[in-house]
């Protein structure tokens, strides 16, 4: 009677190890390590956007598709979901990480963690009626009207360093919550204000909508942009960081930019500019 009590517990927890085996399989995909990356439904063409059947397609997917090719332990799961949401999930665990035209700004670096190299840029630019030529800067706006600009975010940042670095001639900029895009552009071409300062992707898809008569004047800055990551995966974060600077350096992330933009963005500014770029895609 031990014998056979003594068997049917070697047998139950036979099968409670091939159960637990099964359970862990189940967690990975061809033997790979399922990465959940959180991508924000707030679609952001061409970097991120979705196909006809709801896919993720656009810069950030192909550059992902690359690095997975790289890294061949993992496999990328996406899963879409609001951006705020998002990386309150990373924070929490839920995801490994974030992709979608990340910023740094210090209340993410300090909840968050970063890869040491950026995979891409964000293009800031000065939007113009399509005579005039003369804005292409910053500089070209001081005494200029700009639409109102939100008192916070990344381009009001970029506006606000550029006033402390000339406090003697500053840009005068006038503050609105949530001001419309679309509105701004609208006061642009109808000569209430000289130019717009946005990003040359957003402008491009109101202007799809719109078609006013304007044009980009001049790109600004490049802006780089990040993944974001759960601050325990520093081993993952480490291993795309790696992968993404062979990317740079053997030409396939300025292959993509070419294709989704119209331009290296890894070039300089005088190249971007000067290259006659065209960003419709």
């Amino acid at each position: 009677m031990k014998k056979l009590w003594a068997g049917a517990v070697a047998l139950f927890g036979l099968i409670l190890f091939i159960s637990g085996c099964s359970q862990s399989t189940t967690k990975e995909s061809d033997g790979k390590k399922v990465i959940k990356v959180a991508i924000s439904d707030e679609v952001n063409p061409p970097f991120l956007y979705a196909d006809e059947k709801n896919e993720p397609i656009g810069y950030d997917i192909d550059y992902m598709k690359e690095i997975e090719k790289k890294l061949s332990d993992y496999k990328f799961e996406y899963i879409w979901g609001e951006e705020e949401s998002n990386l309150v999930g990373v924070d929490t665990g839920k995801y490994d990480f974030a992709i979608n035209w990340f910023f740094k700004n210090p209340e993410r670096q300090e909840k968050f963690l970063y890869s040491e190299h950026e995979f891409g840029y964000s293009l800031t630019s000065l939007i113009t009626k399509t005579d005039r030529d003369d804005i292409k800067t910053l500089d070209d706006m001081v005494g200029k009207k700009f639409p109102p600009v939100s008192p916070s975010g990344g381009l009001r940042a970029i506006l606000n360093a550029y006033n402390e670095q000339h406090s003697d001639n500053p840009l005068t900029l006038e503050s609105m919550e949530s001001p419309s895009n679309a509105e701004n552009l609208k006061m642009v071409d109808k000569g209430k204000a000289d130019a717009m300062f946005i990003n040359v992707t957003t402008f491009n898809e109101i202007q799809k909508e719109l078609n006013l008569d304007l044009k980009v004047g001049g790109v600004v800055s490049k802006e780089p942009i990040w993944t974001v990551y759960n601050k325990d995966n520093t081993e993952l974060a480490k291993e795309m960081d790696k992968a993404t600077v062979e990317l740079i350096e053997d030409g396939t992330l300025s292959k993509l930019a070419e294709k989704w933009f119209g331009v290296d963005f890894f070039q300089d500014l005088e190249y971007i500019n000067e290259e006659g770029f065209n960003f419709e895609k």
